[in-house]
């Protein structure tokens, strides 16, 4: 073989290895990622060379959004840019810096996600459902219902201003999270500091079990319970129907933030722990026979007036319910006729039920109970033997002895 075609042979060799590695049949498409060698840079537009086949050039908002990053790039430094326009009016590619930067950041958070990684994050808004956080070049969202207990706004009655205010507060602040949702096509970010702090709350709560005691102080006042914080920032929720035996309407006027107080735990829930005030009283439901019997007459205050009833406090401790079929023989339209909270009433007995906490009252004059006929002979006849015991005592105290007749023996 001649030395012609031996170089001939070689020439082809080499072509042929250069389509295997599509280094000249791959063409870039709009939208690919792709890196490139810096020939200039300047705050006006940054010059890419391509592998030596083209010239790329990032500018305008697709350089200025991405300034901080690229603002110190020197010639021959390596960067990735996405190819937004084949060919602008210079023959050069249009690339962008500011997509490929979203690029990588999702792919940075959906990595976060996967892992679990617990991330600080600038707080740098707030509206009324949550906080404006951004991470990377991703603004993301963070949740009311995903703050944890010492940043989530209890306000009183729910005011949306109120929990507005109290959220713009945490603005500026470095708070730490976790990813729990990064969808790109949604464009959504979706952070939790609740999930981020249960983490490391995990080994804490571990070492507590049910029907262990705390002593802690009131955080929160709720209509639906209160909060108490305890053990270096543990904090477990008191339902309103744990926080005594008798009935109690608002929290607000039986306890107060920043009072101590004394709970058991009653149930944990991963890191939710519940907590109960009134476990570590008597029921005081249990001796309720030895004070109140069904048919007694007894005074009751009236706390509440309900569609179906009044709620009347017997003492401290045993409350009872009239119900409105038991306020009178007549239909009731107006509760207030009846009776008003505050006032005090006369009622009857109708009903113990110790088991179930429940006394039911009555201000009608209902028919006697078999029970009650029973219990009213009764006390009839033992009221009449009684009777009939005293006046033959009486009869025989003031019975005068016979005098007896002296009779002369006539001698």
């Amino acid at each position: 073989m001649s030395t012609k075609d031996t170089e001939q042979n070689q020439s082809n060799s080499e072509f042929s290895q250069l389509l295997s590695d599509n280094q000249y049949t791959k063409f870039p498409k709009i939208g690919e990622v792709i890196k490139g060698k810096v020939i200039s840079a300047s705050r006006a537009e940054v010059q890419l060379d391509i592998d030596g086949i083209k010239t790329g050039v990032v500018r305008g908002r697709e350089l200025y959004n991405e300034s901080e990053e690229y603002g110190h790039l020197k010639p021959d430094d390596v960067v990735e840019a996405t190819i937004i326009e084949l060919e602008n009016e210079n023959g050069q590619l249009e690339l962008s810096f500011r997509y490929a930067g979203q690029q990588r950041a999702w792919e940075n958070l959906k990595e976060l996600l996967k892992k679990g990684e617990v991330i600080p994050v600038k707080i740098l808004d707030a509206n009324k459902g949550g906080l404006m956080v951004k991470i990377g070049h991703i603004t993301g969202f963070l949740p009311v219902s995903q703050l944890i207990p010492e940043h989530y706004p209890r306000v009183e009655g729910g005011d949306k201003n109120k929990i507005l205010e109290f959220l713009k507060k945490l603005t500026n602040q470095i708070l730490k999270v976790k990813v729990i949702d990064a969808d790109e096509k949604e464009d959504k970010l979706i952070v939790s500091e609740k999930a981020a702090w249960e983490e490391a709350q995990e080994k804490v709560v571990s070492k507590y079990k049910v029907g262990d005691k705390i002593k802690g102080k009131v955080t929160a006042v709720t209509d639906f319970g209160v909060f108490v914080e305890f053990d270096n920032k543990m904090e477990g929720l008191v339902h309103i129907s744990e926080l005594a035996w008798q009935r109690i309407d608002d929290p607000k006027d039986f306890i107060k933030v920043s009072d101590t107080v004394e709970a058991e735990i009653i149930n944990i829930e991963g890191t939710k722990i519940f907590l109960s005030m009134k476990k570590l009283k008597q029921d005081p439901w249990k001796d309720v026979a030895q004070k109140y019997k069904i048919g007694d007459l007894v005074k009751g205050k009236i706390l509440k007036a309900n569609p179906f009833g009044l709620f009347v406090e017997l003492d401290q401790d045993i409350h009872g319910l009239a119900h409105i079929s038991e306020l009178s023989d007549k239909p009731v339209a107006n509760l207030s006729e009846i009776g008003k909270p505050g006032d005090v009433l006369k009622f009857k007995i109708i009903s113990i039920d110790p088991q179930n906490h429940r006394l039911g009252l009555s201000l009608k004059n209902p028919k006697e109970t078999k029970a009650e006929k029973e219990s009213t002979a009764a006390k009839a006849t033992d009221n009449g033997k009684k009777e009939k015991e005293k006046e033959v005592k009486t009869e025989k105290k003031t019975a005068k002895p016979a005098k007896e007749k002296k009779v002369k023996v006539k001698k």
